[in-house]
């Protein structure tokens, strides 16, 4: 094709609202992405499912690691937990996921809790993320994470999925985990907690044989949550240890009940 017949192709392509020849498909998959703050680079990974098209609002999932997953890298976070679940099946959730990477030797309090949410902000711009349909989960560390972040972000979030997370560090210390900031003082810190997310619908999953972060964590968040009467559904495996999320991840019912939370019918809306 001539010069002149190319350009006025285009232009045809562009009046007629015909997609040029040359515009690529959209990307899916697990896409690298980086943001700027605080003076430093944080890579992430944002994942878009199979036949994702910018025509429709999709759901946005914010996946918070565990200790092991931190770096500088962007990758690990996806290796692990929910990336490691849509890998396997990717039609579990039919949504957009943004994975946030922490820095070693910090966990999901402070600079890494507010990088997490500039990239669900960004990514919700970039793809155009169903505002009302916005959910936060996290394993471990990142349960721990969850929890406060839904605390900050109470408005943000239309459901909560925690597993084998909790509030107080365990007994024998860690430096992946410490009491976020609200809760500091709080004479019953899972009553604070609790009372910070309070109707949001949240589904708690920890092991009963838990060696890492006790089970009693969930187990007094429930109750917190339950005093208050607000939406909470909870699972726990017998004789399970720390690394539940497997489990947790591939139950069918959770697929079903995530997609169908919304803020508009979000309890005390």
């Amino acid at each position: 094709m001539s010069l002149p017949l190319l350009i006025l192709s285009s232009i045809l392509a562009v009046t007629l609202g015909v997609p040029a020849a040359t515009a690529a498909p959209q990307e899916t998959g697990f896409l690298n992405r980086s943001l700027e703050f605080g003076g430093r680079t944080w890579r992430y990974q944002v994942y878009l499912p199979p036949g994702f098209s910018r025509d429709q609002k999709w759901p946005v999932l914010l996946f918070l690691h565990g200790s092991g997953e931190r770096g500088t890298d962007g990758l690990r976070p996806t290796n692990t937990g929910l990336g490691s679940a849509l890998r396997w099946d990717p039609a579990r959730f039919p949504g957009i996921a943004v994975f946030p990477q922490a820095p070693e030797d910090s966990c999901w309090i402070g600079a890494p809790a507010d990088a997490a949410m500039l990239t669900l902000d960004r990514e919700l711009v970039e793809f155009g993320g169903d505002t009302s349909r916005v959910y936060l989960t996290g394993i471990s560390m990142g349960g721990y994470g969850a929890w406060h972040l839904a605390a900050l972000h109470r408005e943000k979030f239309a459901a909560l999925v925690v597993v084998c997370g909790g509030v107080l560090p365990p007994p024998q210390g860690t430096h992946a985990v410490r009491q976020a900031p609200e809760t500091m003082g709080a004479r019953d810190p899972y009553a604070r907690a609790a009372a910070l997310v309070n109707g949001i619908p949240c589904w708690i999953f920890h092991g009963d044989d838990d060696t890492v972060i006790p089970v009693t964590e969930s187990r007094l968040m429930r109750a917190a949550l339950e005093k208050l009467g607000s939406p909470v559904r909870y699972t726990e495996y017998p004789g399970a240890n720390h690394g539940c999320w497997d489990r947790a991840y591939g139950e069918p019912e959770l697929w079903s009940w995530l997609p169908s939370q919304t803020l508009k019918n979000r309890s005390g809306r």
